[in-house]
């Protein structure tokens, strides 16, 4: 094992308490803007701000738990941008599974895309906004070596490894990736 997990150092902070409850509302009108397109009352999603890394949002589902959950310091950073795009596509996540089913349609498929037109709201499922300054979360690496090279290994290909269910190759001297400890 090389280094421990690291979180690039932070410039943006988290949004506060006043605009988590502009998100909030703003979550709550889209889901009654949808049960009023589609005629049926929803049942409330829990809505949570822990997401990290790189997603803005993302609707979630363990079980019978439904969440939405927001990235409040890309939020912060792109507050207005976040509201009128995020909020309204984590919604229509949530709307079709209610109204379709997870299993029925694709994430992004002609259902959602329509419920997207009907709020007004861009479909497009990315955006390219400058993310520095928001703290990443980095995988771990882990120190490999072949017969020509030493190597760093992903934690998920060093698991694999170690449970036996992968093993690597170097790709110049094909020599089989042995642990550095």
């Amino acid at each position: 094992m090389t280094d421990s997990p690291a979180i690039s150092k932070a410039t943006i902070e988290p949004i506060g308490s006043v605009q988590r409850a502009q998100v909030l509302e703003q979550t709550e009108l889209y889901i009654d803007k949808a049960e009023h397109i589609y005629k049926k009352k929803f049942l409330r999603v829990a809505v949570e701000f822990d997401l990290g890394g790189r997603t803005a949002g993302m609707y979630k589902v363990v079980g019978r738990h439904r969440s939405i959950r927001y990235n409040p310091w890309i939020f912060a950073k792109y507050f207005d941008e976040n509201l009128s795009g995020t909020v309204p596509h984590e919604v229509a996540h949530f709307a079709i599974d209610q109204v379709y089913g997870l299993r029925r349609v694709k994430p992004h498929g002609l259902e959602w895309q329509a419920l997207m037109a009907d709020f007004g709201a861009d479909a497009g499922v990315t955006f390219d906004l400058d993310l520095s300054g928001i703290p990443q979360r980095r995988q771990l690496r882990h120190r490999y070596h072949c017969p020509c090279r030493l190597h760093e290994v992903s934690a998920t290909r060093h698991n694999r490894i170690i449970r036996g269910k992968a093993v690597y190759h170097c790709l110049k001297c094909r020599g089989k990736l042995v642990s550095a400890l």
